[in-house]
């Protein structure tokens, strides 16, 4: 019996991403429990803004959970400390109970001295393409070099992006266990609900057929090639369609914003913002096509959804998503208009192709879980512990 902390940080606020993961790998394992040898607790730093304000409660979406602690100091505060040889790192780890492992799951983890340490990074966005991140983004460089100080092993979720770190970051591949992500969804989800009455609840005319993208609003998601490629088959081809965008705003969106402004067809695009879960399925299932052209991804979790749902999908042939994918999509070039578009007339035109895409998709689907990325991040533990 060996036991592990991890850092449920992410999980706060409007779940998108890394939070996601966090709370769905943690429901996971705590799960695992019950049939593998080891215990879970679950740690969390508060934010610098609710720290300084002496706000410490447990986040809303743990407060399920048995074993949760705060630990009280922010990991900004925490990497400014390690940089100085003192006392006061040692002094918060009474507030974990000797854990064996602790895992830290988003680009950090906290330099316990008495246990192993696991870090998980989901891409290297910040260093291979620094134009599309946020200044906080762009400074998770300095964090990871200070932690892979005394950071045992790494995870991450594609061999694309184990490649990126090995040659950005300098780790041995045996330093790095790649585990997998899943979908939030089951292909029958949306069989307890009532199409007709989620339809009704919010402000869409379904009558008429879309294409579909979600994502966080940025620039590495490459929208604006996708509002391009509308703007010709809509010229070009008079086809009938909208383009919906669901997701929040993020950061450097302003230009995603003007290309709709300046589209002859913006009355056509569609931005809806953070959805329920449902309603979020609702628009997968029903979209002609789910296109996700991001220039690059460490995993790529919107395309396992889309195909969860029955969404036949057209992605990128970059960094991790065909690894996601596998023959299961139409791949295209991340910087061509014209082969984007092409790719989507070819769908909507050939209702065989769709319909393969969607069964190759559910079945591809089918090889993602929670519980089988629980096992894999387990079996990651363990290797951990059989070093010793």
């Amino acid at each position: 019996m060996f036991k592990v902390c991890i850092d449920g940080t992410p999980v706060r606020g409007k779940l998108s991403g890394i939070g996601f993961y966090t709370l769905s790998l943690i429901d996971s394992l705590y799960k695992l429990q019950e049939q593998e040898e080891f215990k879970l607790e679950i740690y969390f730093h508060p934010s610098l803004k609710n720290w300084l304000s002496k706000k410490l409660s447990t986040p809303d979406l743990l407060n399920k959970y048995s074993s949760v602690s705060v630990f009280p100091i922010p990991v900004t505060i925490a990497n400014i400390l390690a940089k100085y040889p003192n006392p006061i790192l040692s002094y918060f780890e009474s507030h974990l109970d000797k854990p064996d492992i602790l895992h830290g799951t988003d680009h950090y983890v906290y330099p316990y001295r008495k246990s192993r340490k696991i870090m998980t990074i989901h891409d290297l966005t910040f260093l291979k393409y620094p134009q599309y991140s946020t200044t906080i983004v762009q400074g998770y460089l300095e964090r990871i070099k200070s932690c892979l100080q005394w950071t045992d092993l790494i995870i991450t979720f594609s061999n694309n992006t184990k490649q990126d770190i090995i040659e950005y970051l300098g780790v041995k591949p045996e330093q790095i266990y790649i585990t997998s992500e899943a979908s939030r969804y089951h292909s029958n989800y949306l069989k307890s609900y009532s199409i007709e009455q989620l339809k009704n609840s919010i402000n869409y005319d379904f009558s008429i057929p879309y294409f579909l993208l979600v994502s966080t609003l940025e620039p590495r998601k490459n929208i604006i090639t996708l509002i391009k490629a509308f703007d010709y088959l809509k010229e070009k081809h008079k086809i009938p369609h909208n383009l919906v965008l669901i997701g929040q705003k993020g950061w450097k969106y302003q230009s995603i914003f003007e290309a709709i402004e300046n589209s002859k067809y913006q009355q056509d695009i569609k931005h809806l913002n953070y959805l329920s879960d449902e309603l979020l399925a609702l628009f997968y299932n029903q979209t002609d096509v789910f296109i996700y052209p991001s220039f690059y991804e460490g995993f790529g979790l919107p395309v396992l959804e889309a195909m969860t749902l029955g969404s036949p999908v057209i992605t990128s042939n970059t960094s991790s998503l065909p690894e996601v994918a596998g023959e299961a999509a139409i791949l295209v070039n991340t910087s061509d208009m014209l082969e984007l578009a092409e790719a989507i007339l070819k769908v909507i035109s050939d209702s065989q192709l769709r319909n393969e895409l969607i069964k190759k998709g559910q079945e591809r689907a089918k090889l993602f879980s929670w519980e089988r990325t629980a096992q894999e991040t387990f079996t990651a533990y363990q290797l951990l512990i059989n070093r010793r």
